[in-house]
């Protein structure tokens, strides 16, 4: 089967090589599917640069979220069966850019009939994030003001949907034109280019002075500094990681004096602690997928030869929206 490998650390685009690699077969609890979509993510850069908190052994395939058809099962694996679409994480070091991958039935989930192979491939990270920042995490509630940085990203994206599902009127921080178009598409009430706009004010003007009830943060660095002078009182901060590099130095004693949270999100430790929870999240997501309240917006469809550019340009901020490689493309 041809794959992604990585054999040593570095930039994106610098080592993936495009290769030939013996076919997979599953373990006790796994299931082998082919590949029918692959969305990119930021921790697929992470994994290249050897940056992310989980570190597979060199050489490895990255791609940690697909959309596949089961083509065999391993041993003790009933709820699945041959020709089943399922979406999920893969298991590394065999991730999703390849023709084949494994995953772990136990982190399986059904494909929702409502979404096509490319949406479906960028449902299950993203949007169990968003959900569970803003519904375990933060309660969010109709009519509160929800200001998600990165907006036009991965999990920014499924926030601005579910946001807008719950009720909340929604504030994208975006960083460029063509991202500020592609947020507006999303549904967001306002969007703001931090380029060419202070966002502070801007939110300060959108609420009448009062603030943002929830902000959903995966960049960190000056935009959680930022979120702290436009948070409203009794206001949420959701920390989703950090996207910026750096990695912020809290004022405790601001959040004191403003009566605001700061609140962290580990969505994979879900997977340990509670499944039950992540089990109940998918269904949800399947409900509104299938009602319409949500669907990944796939901004590019790509051959899965076009993995090192399209994950290289991700890494650099140059991407818009969601892309997503098939391999039958």
């Amino acid at each position: 089967m041809k794959a992604w490998r990585v054999h040593e650390l570095g930039q994106p685009r610098d080592v993936l090589t495009f290769e030939d690699v013996p076919d997979l077969e599953p373990k006790p609890g796994e299931l082998l599917v082919k590949v029918l979509s692959a969305a990119a993510n930021f921790p697929d850069v992470l994994l290249c640069r050897g940056e992310y908190q989980i570190k597979p052994p060199l050489p490895f395939t990255p791609g940690v979220e697909l959309c596949g058809e089961v083509v065999g099962l391993g041993e003790g694996v009933t709820e699945f069966a041959v020709g089943d679409r399922v979406i999920g994480m893969p298991s590394l070091p065999n991730g999703g850019f390849a023709e084949l991958a494994v995953m772990s039935s136990a982190t399986a989930f059904p494909a929702p009939e409502a979404l096509d192979d490319a949406e479906a491939s960028a449902l299950s990270i993203g949007y169990q994030t968003g959900w569970f920042a803003l519904h375990r995490r933060t309660q969010i509630q109709p009519g509160e003001t929800l200001l998600v940085q990165a907006a036009a990203g991965g999990v920014g994206s499924a926030a601005v949907q579910l946001g807008k599902a719950a009720g909340a009127k929604v504030i994208g921080v975006v960083g460029g034109p063509e991202k500020a178009a592609y947020t507006r598409e999303l549904g967001a009430d306002l969007v703001i280019d931090r380029h060419s706009e202070d966002f502070v004010q801007a939110v300060k003007d959108f609420t009448d002075g009062r603030g943002a009830d929830v902000v959903f943060d995966p960049v960190g660095g000056d935009s959680y500094t930022k979120s702290t002078k436009c948070i409203a009182f009794e206001g949420r901060i959701i920390v989703i990681g950090f996207a910026s590099g750096t990695i912020p130095s809290p004022g405790l004693n601001h959040a004191l004096i403003k009566n605001y949270s700061i609140i962290g999100l580990h969505w994979g430790l879900y997977n340990a602690y509670n499944p039950a929870a992540i089990r109940e999240c998918h269904n949800e997501l399947t409900r509104m997928a299938t009602a319409g309240e949500i669907k990944p917006m796939i901004s590019e469809r790509l051959g899965l030869t076009d993995v090192a550019d399209g994950i290289a340009r991700l890494g650099e901020g140059t991407t818009v929206g969601r892309l997503a490689f098939l391999p039958g493309r």
